[in-house]
């Protein structure tokens, strides 16, 4: 209960999944040595939403009721990942965790399922904001994901977490895992903070087979 970050030398699928069971999230990191190593946390504080508390602010409302976007669950997970790989400046998902999440999506898993959401516009021609993560029993875990910056697809990165969540609600998933607790759109969402013991507590009760 002291610690939160490991460093695994491999990029083992089995391991990735045995982690994400017990409550880490895996990232990476490339450490003095150069070498990279999966990096598993397990968090000080976790930000988690309850779906009646979900927050859809009138902008995102808006967008909803504008209708020119199709949400999608796994259409392509490979786009989702470049599209995430070229946002983020300093992206974490290097080659070996890449081909490490590919794995883990083509052989299906028990109680463990890797998934994107996305959103394109209407044609399928532009994907405009995406996500991918993880469901284990009734929970789902956001790991990462990206919008475009432009002002044409403007609060697109917020208007695809709320459909995300109010997809999540109607499947009656318990609540929805969003890891880190010190990025505000989490509390602007509706998520609340829980400290690792009372996160733990309800990790363990939901990722169960129900």
């Amino acid at each position: 209960m002291q610690e939160n970050y490991y460093a695994y030398e491999y990029f083992s699928p089995t391991m990735y999944i045995k982690l994400a069971k017990a409550g880490f999230i895996s990232t990476t990191a490339t450490l003095a040595n150069k070498k990279t190593y999966l990096l598993p946390e397990i968090q000080f504080d976790y930000a988690v939403l309850y779906f009646e508390n979900l927050h859809i602010s009138k902008k995102v409302k808006k967008l909803i009721q504008k209708d020119d976007f199709i949400f999608v669950k796994n259409k392509n997970l490979n786009l989702v990942l470049e599209s995430i790989d070229n946002f983020h400046k300093d992206s974490w998902i290097n080659k070996e965790y890449k081909e490490m999440l590919l794995d883990i999506y083509s052989n299906k898993q028990d109680n463990f399922e890797l998934l994107s959401f996305e959103i394109y516009s209407k044609d399928y021609s532009t994907l405009i904001a995406a996500e991918i993560g993880y469901t284990i029993g009734s929970v789902y875990t956001s790991l990462t994901g990206f919008s475009i910056r432009s002002k044409k697809y403007n609060n697109y990165g917020k208007l695809q977490l709320v459909l995300l969540g109010k997809y999540l609600q109607h499947k009656n998933y318990k609540f929805w895992n969003l890891g880190h607790a010190c990025l505000q759109y989490k509390l602007d969402l509706g998520a609340i903070i829980l400290k690792r013991d009372a996160f733990l507590e309800q990790w363990q009760k939901y990722t169960k087979f129900l």
